[in-house]
């Protein structure tokens, strides 16, 4: 394992080697994102309660560990840099994050993926056996696959990858209280085995905790297509082992990652199986529901467990919140719901019913969501200066570092900008934040000239490299004007332009109301102008743009501008 002096002096040398901002960038400041939608509103917080999801936005693939009383969360990242936020709590209903587990390049090589490859579905364990803390995931770029990394503190940083020499996806650890160690995972069935469309298997080996890597030839499928493979069951994946009563309990998502999302548990004598299906699966699932029921939230499952400070069990799962077109702008989300085991199989309370934004805290727990440093939820506002000495963690790079190209000072955030654009699938210019609401107003002060046609900077709204608005100033002959432009599977169209006095400080802003996006300015002290009308979100949604993000908001610069007026 890599020290932290060796972590350190690592981070330390690629920050250094950023590019020194220009005195011709563009700076922004007075970054504000305010949420206000209506589930929130008409459904306001008693004293007791919190809400569900717990992480907003796009945060998917939850996975959580407990150390004493000390529980850790990570998410699903794909291209965005830093990779795998990690998340801390002492009580389940509120949460920090502590900063990323793949923060160095060395750990993250994703320079040349698309928004929705790079990393899936990480997977955090404490071994209690060596006191020491686990995160494997498959990273679909760089020629990774599938690796772990390890820490004594997750606040301290983590080691460099290990790769691990097995194909598949969605790996999971499992540490025995005997000190031995297996990985479950999703794997395709032996080739030439194959009987319908998404069949897939479960494999288990055994893991040499000493030297980080499978033993070759322990590998065994322990379940074969899912539950019920007359059924033809599609994409069991996303496998936890747990250990309850001196059983072995195997939990596994099952039905694809939309529509016909569910969870699904079997249960064993041996870690190494045979594992039979319980009677009542699936146990989590929101299938069975009306397309259009109010607050609709949909697409459970890829569930982890923990037992809670109360002594009772919690599982943190993805979902989505869609708007009133059905369409997912906000992508998936970490929502939480108590689990009763007091029988032979957890119970997801009101897993089967359609959910509920409000959850009872635990006992002992007191909501303090969105203060004292805790993450917030519901409908709050965040707001950025870019004057504090370290950047916010909920602000990420596309592909590579942020400090390549920001920097940050009593003036505010100056992007150099690089000679690529929003549509390139390669590291950009760009510092973004997730949309975390079906309504929002995003709003940000810029102050910029630019050179040349060649120059741009504004906000951008980002599904991905080939679905996106940029709204931005450019420049044409020898004026400035501000230009919004929709890419929509790689084709870009200008929606409007209107010549502005880039000498002026200029206000930027997207009004999201559902499926209707606004973009405006304003300079001086007038009042917001719009340009180009309402526009539609449904290129910034997953069932338009396809892929596994939500949409990101974007403060955007580059040197490669084909944006026109």
């Amino acid at each position: 394992m890599l020290s932290l002096i060796t972590i350190l002096v690592s981070s330390y040398t690629w920050a250094q080697e950023a590019k020194k901002p220009s005195k011709d960038a563009p700076v922004f400041t007075q970054f504000s994102y305010q949420g206000d939608d209506r589930i929130y509103k008409e459904n306001p917080l008693q004293p007791d309660e919190f809400y569900t999801p717990i992480l907003q936005g796009c945060y998917p693939d939850p996975s959580i560990t407990r150390k004493g009383n000390d529980y850790y969360l990570v998410n699903s990242s794909f291209a965005m840099f830093p990779g795998v936020p990690i998340f801390h709590s002492n009580d389940l209903v509120n949460w920090k994050q502590i900063g990323h587990v793949l923060d160095r390049p060395s750990q993250l090589k994703v320079q040349d993926s698309g928004i929705s490859a790079g990393v899936y579905a990480p997977d955090i364990k404490y071994n209690k056996n060596n006191d020491t803390f686990y995160m494997i995931t498959t990273q679909f770029s760089g020629g990774m696959g599938n690796i772990v990394v390890k820490t004594k503190d997750p606040a301290k940083g983590w080691s460099d990858p290990i790769k691990l020499q097995f194909d598949g996806i969605d790996p999971s650890l499992f540490f025995d209280d005997n000190g031995k160690a297996y990985v479950v995972h999703n794997d395709a069935p032996p080739k030439g085995k194959a009987l319908y469309e998404g069949h897939r298997v479960i494999k288990i080996w055994e893991y040499d905790v000493q030297n980080d890597q499978v033993v070759p030839g322990t590998d065994k499928i322990i379940v074969n297509g899912g539950t019920d493979i007359s059924q033809k069951p599609i994409w069991i994946e996303a496998p936890h082992i747990y250990k309850k009563n001196g059983r072995y309990y195997l939990m596994c998502a099952q039905g694809g990652t939309g529509d016909n999302h569910s969870e699904v548990i079997f249960v064993s004598d041996s870690v190494t199986g045979p594992y039979l299906p319980a009677k009542n699966n699936p146990i989590l699932t929101q299938r069975y529901f009306p397309k259009n029921r109010p607050n609709k939230m949909d697409w459970t499952g890829h569930a982890d467990l923990t037992e809670g400070p109360d002594g009772k069990y919690y599982a943190v799962f993805l979902g989505i919140r869609p708007n009133e077109k059905d369409r997912v702008n906000t992508g998936r989300e970490t929502f939480l719901l108590p689990v009763d085991w007091s029988g032979e199989f957890p119970v997801f309370q009101n897993g089967l019913v359609p959910l509920k934004p409000k959850l009872k805290t635990p006992a002992g727990a007191k909501n303090q969501t969105g203060q004292n440093g805790f993450f917030p939820n519901g409908n709050f506002t965040f707001t950025d200066n870019f004057t504090a000495k370290t950047l916010d963690y909920r602000w990420i790079g596309m592909r590579g570092p942020r400090e390549e190209f920001i920097s940050t000072s009593k003036k505010g955030l100056q992007i150099t900008p690089f000679a690529k654009s929003i549509k390139e699938v390669a590291p950009i210019s760009a510092l973004f934040q997730r949309q975390q609401h079906n309504a929002f107003t995003a709003t940000v002060n810029l102050n910029y000239v630019p050179k040349s046609e060649e120059d741009l900077a504004g906000i951008a709204c980002y599904q991905s490299e080939k679905f996106n608005y940029v709204l931005g100033i450019t420049k044409k002959g020898k004026d400035s004007y501000l230009v919004l432009a929709k890419t929509e599977k790689g084709e870009t169209s200008i929606l409007g332009s209107e010549k502005i006095d880039a000498h002026k400080p200029v206000q930027l802003q997207v009004v999201a109301q559902g499926d209707n996006y606004r973009f405006n300015y304003a300079t001086g002290n007038q009042d917001f102008k719009n340009i180009g009308g309402t526009v539609s979100g449904d290129i910034l949604s997953t069932n338009v743009a396809g892929g596994f993000t939500g949409a990101l908001i974007g403060l955007y610069a580059t040197s490669a501008n084909d944006i026109r007026p």
